[in-house]
């Protein structure tokens, strides 16, 4: 396998890499949908890292609605019961340079919002999600970390009210929590302006619980991104990434990025974003009274819509890439399939091959069953998606789709390519028996569609070639900073897919 794990040019991120991870999702272990083999299997097909998280306890419940809480407390015994095996299985994806599995559990709360516990390990006690506030949860894991087992307990959903699971900034600690959870299914947080509504069942996003508010009242923490998807697809593509910055893929290499906010949020194709200041990378605390040299690189995959720099919330710089075209092609290329008709199933098997050019890295798309709460129908698997590259020019997959369940919700699979070539290039796609051939020329200019059959049948869509301008970008800006104690300052990127990415915020003390 050959996924795609950008570097970058910036001195602060020397012999580190960009992983991509899903730190917040579920399946049957507790309540939602899978087993937790098939939750790992689609992990690995597009993540460097992952947990799978169990429902673990909701100390102050709501009785109302009724169904509610009767499939919660279910999902909490059931995790019970499953802990040994979450916790071999855990163990056993665990593959150094590989793939990277960490042991969790979710403990919910209308007090002081919902939180996820992490170990780094593939065990640990389950007994800590017993607790009955999260003070008391952090002084059980305080002595865990004293008998040689760290752990981290980090927000997520942070956007709803206060009392109703969102965070609680009152009782906000950075300690054992130095990241929040930026984005995920809910939508994002970071602001009440921000993309990605929330518009799930628990309810609006509200002003106080924002990350800008959090960023405000001086708190110091960083930004990740997960799906909180709940059909064993950790990962599914546009619910959200935890994306670090590591020097290695191993579990220290990861819980290091993580403990020093060098992680970022994104909202699905893997965008590569670091920031510099001073020579510090994302996530860093110093001191500098005088003037701050700000680096921001952004390597899309799409064409960058704009590169924002914030200071106390506010923008300071704005640019985007300006595309140069050029003979000799370094950039994306993507296949999708899906559409036709709501409910329908359509099974995929797809052939890519490009002929006068190479496969560099890969980066697949994938996006699970959107199923939440318990339902009596359940399909036969949750695993159906594969893939295989053959070699540089040669790249097959599998997968299903039933159609866009409505129009504001993409349910299509897709399969992204970085290549190298030239404007001949061809890209030759064999969809279900069907051939189509497009070079990187033509699709320069547009995409393209084939389908299935007739009206309303499945389709595919051969994406615009994205070159490597159109992608990339390297802005620098000096700042003289403010009057405040402190000043904090972030990155922010929007593809024109409608893709983002929020680098974790560098601290700079006056």
């Amino acid at each position: 396998m050959a996924l795609i794990r950008p570097q970058s040019g910036l001195g602060a991120y020397a012999g580190m890499a960009a992983y991509a991870g899903d730190l917040h999702n579920h399946c049957a272990i507790s309540y939602g949908h899978g087993t937790l083999a098939d939750a790992y299997r689609n992990a690995r097909l597009q993540l460097d890292f992952a947990t799978v998280t169990g429902h673990a306890a909701w100390h102050d419940m709501p009785s109302e609605p009724a169904h509610v809480s009767d499939y919660h407390s279910a999902g909490f015994a059931r995790l019970r019961g499953h802990w040994p095996e979450v916790q071999r299985l855990t163990e056993e994806v665990n593959v150094d340079g590989s793939f990277v599995s960490l042991l969790s559990f979710e403990w919910h709360s209308m007090t002081y919002g919902d939180h996820c516990v992490y170990y780094k390990s593939g065990t640990g006690p389950l007994e800590p999600a017993q607790a009955q506030s999260l003070e008391e949860l952090r002084e059980v894991l305080r002595g865990l970390g004293k008998a040689g087992l760290e752990a981290f307990v980090i927000p997520h959903h942070i956007g709803y009210r206060a009392d109703r699971r969102g965070i609680n900034w009152n009782t906000y600690d950075p300690e054992l929590s130095p990241v929040v959870e930026l984005v995920s299914m809910h939508g994002c947080g970071e602001s009440a302006d921000a993309p990605r509504n929330y518009l799930h069942t628990m309810g609006p996003r509200d002003a106080g619980s924002m990350a800008d508010r959090g960023l405000e009242l001086g708190n110091t923490f960083g930004f990740i991104g997960s799906t909180d998807h709940h059909s064993a697809h950790p990962g599914s593509h546009g619910h959200g990434r935890a994306m670090v910055w590591a020097e290695e893929l191993t579990r220290d290499g990861i819980w290091d990025a993580i403990k020093n906010r060098r992680t970022y949020a994104a909202t699905g194709d893997r965008i590569m974003l670091a920031t510099s200041i001073d020579g510090h990378p994302m996530g860093a605390e110093y001191t500098n009274p005088g003037m701050r040299e700000i680096t921001v690189e952004v390597l899309g995959g799409d064409t960058v819509d704009y590169v924002e720099i914030m200071r106390n919330n506010e923008v300071i710089a704005k640019s985007g890439p300006t595309a140069v075209d050029a003979f000799e092609f370094d950039g994306m290329l993507a296949v999708s399939v899906g559409w036709g008709e709501v409910g329908v199933l359509n099974r995929w098997n797809v052939q890519i091959e490009i002929r006068g050019g190479r496969i560099q890295g890969v980066e697949p798309r994938f996006h699970g069953y959107d199923i939440v709460e318990p339902s009596a129908a359940e399909p036969d698997s949750f695993s159906f998606s594969h893939w295989d590259q053959q070699d540089a020019q040669h790249l097959s997959f599998t997968t299903e789709t039933h159609g866009n369940p409505n129009v504001l919700t993409d349910a299509t699979q897709q399969m992204a390519l970085h290549v190298t070539g030239n404007k001949n290039t061809v890209l030759s796609v064999t969809f279900n028996g069907k051939q189509v051939h497009r070079t990187i020329g033509e699709l320069l200019r547009g995409p393209q569609s084939e389908y299935l059959g007739g009206f309303l049948t499945g389709a595919m869509l051969l994406h615009r070639a994205v070159p490597h301008t159109a992608r990339h970008l390297t802005i620098e800006h000096t700042d003289t900073g403010t009057q405040a104690p402190r000043d904090q300052y972030y990155a922010r990127v929007r593809q024109h897919n409608d893709h983002y990415a929020w680098s974790s915020p560098t601290f700079i003390n006056n």
